[in-house]
């Protein structure tokens, strides 16, 4: 049996679970296609980024199950988990893929509403008179 790669890749609330097998570079999403599963060609862009960079697009087969947030954070937890595969199956991919900014963990979340306010920031309107 071949062996196969994992890691895990997180952006807001989605989570990406990737494992990277020796393959002809087939992409599957929650036991769908990529192609079906992002609509957006701009996510399918975002999630082959590490692959193109290293240049083993068809080298590698990706198996991913995300879970949580929308489409396009799941595509940027699943760059995020590619990436760190990739370190995993190689180690000497890691300066190009940390240069690229793709094992960094991007830590933006939603920002709480707080009391007394109408949202995170917003307050709600002041009447002078």
């Amino acid at each position: 049996m071949s062996e196969s790669f994992y890691a895990t890749g997180k952006r807001k609330t989605a989570v990406a679970r990737v494992w990277l097998k020796p393959g002809t570079g087939n992409i599957t999403v929650n036991k769908r296609s990529a192609d079906h599963y992002f609509e957006r060609e701009t996510s399918r862009m975002i999630m082959r980024q590490p692959l193109e960079l290293i240049e083993v697009l068809d080298e590698y087969d990706v198996v991913a199950t995300v879970a949580g947030g929308g489409h396009s954070a799941q595509a940027e937890a699943m760059r995020h988990g590619i990436a760190r595969a990739l370190c995993v199956a190689d180690g000497e991919r890691r300066p190009p893929l940390k240069r690229a900014g793709f094992l960094t963990r991007d830590a933006r979340k939603k920002e709480r509403k707080k009391y007394g306010q109408p949202g995170a920031r917003k307050r709600f309107q002041y009447s002078k008179r």
